[in-house]
């Protein structure tokens, strides 16, 4: 199977879309990070190479070339979520799994700025639909803390199923934190999970609450378990 199908890509829906993570995105996101400091404190993964507060842009190229190696090895897909054109955060796919497992986890974050307006679950319906019907995966994961309410609302009404909880699953915020597993596979969404997203929605409701940033990974919140280059841990903006 070739592992890189699908990607490099970039996914539309009105004003939201993902588009992949470049080099230049280096500067917008450590603004972004550095303004959402508090924002994402609470549900980030604990670690010393990507401090929420830096000037410098060292860290934030090295994670985005490490993220990016990732990619043309298939291991991940990292996007840059956007909103009318402007960067807002991040969202990946990361820690695939092919062989008979096919399956991965996804993490997001989002600008406290922008939560409250749906792009949390639209990009991660775009992200799970082109994981399942493009890219060839059949499982996703997403790990969010029991205290991050927001996040598990977003995964909630996208028909995440809980699979229950991983005891000290990630060191956040300076102490190893249990995570709630949420998941879902390509069978359960055969119409996709935009489509549900979509359907789900009540003509003149309001949008969806975005929870914070993330779903299972850190800073980079697109990559795997519970670091900048994990996708999964919610946090404030996020989801």
């Amino acid at each position: 199977m070739n592992r890189r199908q699908g990607w490099p890509v970039t996914l539309e829906e009105g004003p939201v879309a993902l588009r992949p993570l470049r080099l230049r995105d280096a500067t917008a996101l450590r603004d972004t990070r550095a303004r959402n400091a508090e924002w994402l404190r609470p549900w980030e993964p604990t670690y010393p190479e990507m401090p929420l507060r830096t000037t410098g842009l060292s860290p934030y190229i090295a994670m985005i070339q490490a993220v990016r190696r990732e990619a043309r090895q298939g291991l991940s897909m990292p996007w840059a979520v956007l909103y009318e054109g402007r960067f807002v955060g991040q969202l990946s796919v990361g820690g695939i799994v092919w062989g008979s497992a096919r399956s991965a986890q996804i993490g997001y974050w989002i600008d406290g700025a922008h939560a409250g307006r749906g792009i949390t679950p639209t990009a991660v319906a775009l992200a799970v639909d082109h994981s399942f019907f493009r890219a060839g995966l059949h499982r996703i994961e997403a790990n969010v803390r029991p205290e991050n309410k927001a996040s598990r609302r977003v995964v909630d009404k996208l028909g995440f199923r809980d699979e229950g909880v991983r005891r000290r699953q990630l060191h956040i915020d300076g102490d190893w934190r249990d995570h709630i597993c949420y998941a879902l596979t390509a069978e359960e969404v055969p119409n996709g999970l935009l489509h549900r997203w979509r359907m789900g929605r009540a003509p003149g409701s309001p949008p969806e609450s975005d929870s914070g940033p993330g779903s299972a990974l850190g800073p980079q919140g697109p990559n795997g378990g519970g670091d900048p280059h994990h996708p999964a841990s919610p946090h404030p903006g996020s989801n």
